[in-house]
């Protein structure tokens, strides 16, 4: 052991340098994504197409101030147009996120907010406007009588430990507007400036106990998945928070996917659930499938969710639930991972953990140097070789992480798994299997130390997988390197 410690310290120099030649991939990759943001930039200028170039503050102002002044408000046309405003607030978003902050100065990041707030407003005020224009038409005002039978602080939403699912329900008891008169060939309505108006409930001037509670049922969105019963919040403009007081007899049937509950006054709602259910993992795998292309597999209590990834993006291959395809809309699209990460979350499938997730689920904690060191090294040789989930990193310690791993070239099953240990600074190969009757971190057979995970698995491959890690395209590292950095598989399983 001495002499294979004193051989590793020896060549250790020499197999840094060759890593440090290999990770120029990741450099490449951050100055493609900046050059991309630029070029995208001018190739908005050269379309000329009449949408507005969301990080120009004279454009965005332009743009609402048309659509402010734009006195039409037919719903079918508002909505269109809100399309293009939410499509404009999702690119400041996602600049937001994906921009370093070395290429962001704070004044267009404090201006890409206001802009995307003021979006917010200026579409909730056109939907306003088009509803009272709705209500107007003594056509649909006969549809809507034919229906009317619509519709301590542990209360607080924590909002790190829930997330959002499926939008928010603005409910409101509105004032009938003015009805069109229809007199001879003349069709007259009384004009009035105050716009939509909301019926105070219960009303000041009369005692609660006149005003029974308003009972709400709500049919579940289908584009989301619930995993167990929604929180439902409303929302308290005074203390700015989702708060759950104030609802009660909330009841669901699962099988139709519809909410029923009962409410003290009309509030903006919103369907929570735990950010965290679908952590721990209780397994993963990532493979090669092609050149350039891989298939990482994220198994959780509730699904099994299968990301694909070719050069410098990604796509939802499947989410599947009890054996069977869900979310279906979303597969089948190439995205950013930043843009998928996003997608996946707002539809309630979270395997993204955040700074603060460890506080709600139960973590198999590394350090920092082992985990990150791990991710960045496992993405580099990903061309060529298959990772998955092995139960002895439970057992490794806090120091050094430990995973299975095959060289896989050909689009089959992986079946030879070795054990690999890794501790940021130094890599071995494992005697012991996954079905050994204790952990041990005694070497394999014939096998040395190296200073890096590339040089560990050097020694066993075949001179065809070196050289395809070797002439990988740095985008498709780059992609599964945030892959495994955002799902924290290391940690999170």
């Amino acid at each position: 052991m001495e002499k294979l410690e004193a051989k590793n310290q020896k060549r250790s120099e020499s197999e840094l340098a060759e890593l440090h030649s290999l990770e120029q991939k990741f450099f490449s990759a951050q100055q493609w994504k900046t050059d991309y943001r630029a070029y995208a930039k001018w190739e908005h200028y050269l379309r000329c197409d009449g949408s507005p170039d969301p990080t120009v503050l004279q454009e965005i102002n332009t743009f609402m101030s048309l659509w402010r002044e734009d006195q039409n408000e037919d719903i079918q046309l508002v909505m269109e147009k809100g399309e293009q405003v939410l499509n404009l607030i999702e690119k400041l978003q996602f600049l937001l996120l994906d921009t370093p902050s070395n290429e962001i100065t704070e004044k267009e990041t404090a201006q890409y907010q206001e802009s995307i707030l003021k979006l917010q407003n200026l579409l909730h005020q056109k939907y306003n406007g088009a509803t009272e224009h709705l209500l107007k038409d003594p056509l649909m005002q006969e549809e809507a009588n034919e229906k009317e039978e619509v519709v301590t602080d542990e209360n607080i939403v924590d909002l790190q430990q829930f997330v959002l699912v499926g939008g928010v329900y603005h409910i409101d008891a509105l004032q009938l507007p003015p009805q069109v008169r229809q007199i001879k060939d003349w069709s007259m309505v009384e004009v009035l400036d105050v716009g939509l108006e909301v019926y105070p409930y219960p009303s000041e001037d009369t005692e609660d106990a006149t005003h029974p509670p308003i009972q709400i049922i709500l049919r579940l969105p289908d584009n989301v998945m619930y995993f167990e019963d929604p929180v439902i919040g409303r929302w308290d403009s005074t203390g700015q928070q989702w708060r759950t007081d104030g609802i009660s007899n909330v009841t669901y049937k699962t099988q139709e996917k519809i909410a029923t509950f009962e409410m003290h006054a009309f509030y903006t709602i919103a369907l929570f659930q735990s950010a965290h259910l679908n952590m721990p993992y209780q397994a993963w795998e990532l493979q090669p499938t092609g050149i350039d292309e891989a298939l990482l597999a994220v198994i959780t209590a509730f699904a099994t969710i299968q990301i694909q990834i070719k050069g410098n993006q990604c796509m939802l291959s499947s989410v599947v639930v009890k054996e069977k395809d869900v979310l279906s809309h979303l597969t089948g699209k190439w995205t950013s991972p930043l843009d998928l990460r996003a997608v996946l979350k707002k539809a309630g499938v979270n395997i993204f953990p955040e700074e603060f997730s460890h506080k709600y689920v139960p973590v198999n904690k590394k350090a920092a140097l082992a985990e990150a060191g791990a991710y960045r090294q496992m993405a580099l040789v990903a061309p060529a070789f298959a990772f998955a989930w092995s139960k002895w990193n439970l057992e490794a310690g806090e120091e050094q992480v430990v995973f299975k791993v095959s060289e896989h070239l050909k689009a089959d099953s992986v079946k030879d798994w070795s054990l690999y240990m890794f501790n940021g600074q130094k890599a071995q190969k494992l005697k012991i299997t996954e079905t050994s009757e204790a952990f041990s971190e005694e070497l394999e057979e014939d096998s040395e130390f190296h200073s890096t995970l590339y040089h560990m698995l050097k020694d066993f491959a075949s001179e065809a997988a070196i050289d395809r890690v070797e002439r990988a395209s740095f985008l498709f590292i780059d992609v599964v390197y945030q892959l495994l950095l955002a799902t924290r598989v290391l940690t999170y399983s």
